[in-house]
């Protein structure tokens, strides 16, 4: 039986976090097969399997932290490829027969139907038919002319003349008469709703039964999750950092022109002797290195009231993971030229992302540089890292109209943002360093290839 230990990763690490076991207990490991991945203050990687065997035995859980050393888990070495590891499986006593089905039970034959008795319906309800409505009496059947006022009353009131008696002159109908006819015909309605009401009475089908409304289950208004042990660290460092160091950004505007169509000319050369494409940001490392050259203090550290001058020019370059930052280091960047400065990143984002970095391989930078570029910001002011004292940023490389000689021309432009830290570093220093960054990207004259 094999102990599998929580590994020092570097050598001012104590303590890592067990994130993922990537094989299950029982299950096959091969030697150097990734086993579970950890995350410390400094990477996160993957751990091989010290030997070949069955995993046995899972000693910490995942999103455990322990300190080196500590035993996380136990493999069996030589158990095959961990099907004989597998318990023996008991042997089956015989499955009895099902029971025989019920015999199903014979209905009688229904008897045929009879035809349901005719439902008496109740008589149809006589409607009488519409009078149609009288023709307007001849005025010799009313014996005589009818004056405009009658005519209006007859008609305002929907009144029969044939039915109103005439006392005039000739039996002719006068106001009198239709004042009194209505008069009689008001009595009779009162007399007739003094009688018992015979109430019209409707059966309607019953309606289908409504069901409920049925309650909409309402969306949680948030959604809590730990965050990762990465993440946890970055928050850890970009508060230290801000409490430490009194940041200022100054920003300048570089004429990346040059450098562009000197892209366009041997991107295609470059892919196919390199396998991989030429961007900006080895440009822009080798002239940050070359003006500390000229600046040294912005490649230095402060130790209580101490400046420590490093020898060494380690740029730091900030990678973007699916969960995250980290800034692996170009050792010794002021010795490679372009392409070796496009090598080291490429090589360095490559394994950040696939988590095969080396603790060393993400510390002892002295510089850092960030390329909110390439996600297609302008413009940003990055925090400092740690315990350095300045960061570059440079920004998206963007064709802009500027004004060159009272004339308005077309260029390649682009945003570098120094950020810095006042205790030791001030405007004025700053700005002359971003300067030099400027001309030497602007008049560049180094080789490509």
């Amino acid at each position: 039986m094999t102990d599998v230990v929580m590994p020092q990763m570097g050598e001012s690490i104590v303590e890592g976090t067990l994130t993922k076991w990537l094989k299950k207990p029982g299950e096959h490991v091969d030697r150097d097969e990734p086993l579970f991945e950890i995350s410390t203050d400094k990477v996160d990687t993957e751990i091989p399997s010290p030997t070949a065997g069955v995993l046995k035995e899972v000693l910490v859980e995942e999103g455990k932290t322990v300190a080196i050393s500590t035993v996380v888990g136990r493999i069996e070495e030589g158990a095959g490829n961990g099907a004989s590891s597998a318990a023996p499986v008991a042997k089956q006593a015989p499955t009895p027969a099902p029971p025989p089905a019920p015999k199903p039970v014979e209905a009688s034959a229904p008897a045929r139907p009879q035809p349901p008795a005719p439902v008496p319906q109740p008589p149809a309800p006589v409607e009488s038919a519409p009078q149609p409505q009288a023709a307007a009496p001849a005025e010799s059947e009313m014996g005589g002319p009818l004056s405009p006022l009658v005519r209006k009353m007859a008609r305002e009131y929907g009144i029969n003349l044939r039915q109103v008696p005439g006392t005039g002159a000739g039996g002719r109908i006068t106001k009198q008469d239709l004042e009194a006819y209505m008069s009689a015909q008001g009595a009779r309605t009162m007399a007739q709703s003094n009688a018992p009401a015979v109430v019209e009475t409707r059966v309607l089908a019953p309606s289908a039964p409504t069901s409920a409304p049925v309650p909409r289950a309402e969306a949680p208004r948030a959604r809590v999750e730990p965050m990762s042990s990465m993440r946890i660290k970055i928050a850890e460092h970009m508060i230290l950092s801000k409490r430490v160091s009194a940041h200022v950004t100054t920003v300048h505007k570089a004429d990346m022109t040059k450098i562009a169509k000197l892209r366009d000319r041997y991107k295609a050369e470059f892919q196919q002797r390199y396998g991989y494409s030429l961007t900006f940001l080895p440009f822009v490392i080798a002239a940050a290195v070359e003006a500390i050259h000229q600046y040294p203090i912005l490649n230095a550290s402060i130790e209580g009231n101490n400046i420590i001058y490093h020898n060494e020019i380690n740029v730091g370059v900030a990678v973007a993971l699916e969960n995250g930052l980290i800034v692996p280091v170009i050792r010794n960047a002021d010795e490679r030229n372009v392409v070796g400065l496009q090598r080291a990143v490429v090589d360095l984002s490559t394994r950040a992302r696939s988590r095969q970095l080396k603790p060393d391989e993400v510390q002892g930078g002295t510089f850092s540089i960030t390329n909110f570029g390439s996600f297609g910001s302008v413009f940003a002011t990055p925090i400092i890292n740690q315990p350095q004292v300045a960061i570059l940023g440079v920004g998206a490389v963007e064709k802009t109209p500027v004004v060159i000689d009272d004339a308005i021309a077309i260029r390649s432009m682009a945003y570098l943002a120094l950020t810095f830290d006042h205790r030791l570093i001030d405007g004025a220093l700053a700005d002359q360093y971003t300067g030099k960054v400027k001309s030497i990207l602007e008049g560049w004259s180094g080789e490509v290839l």
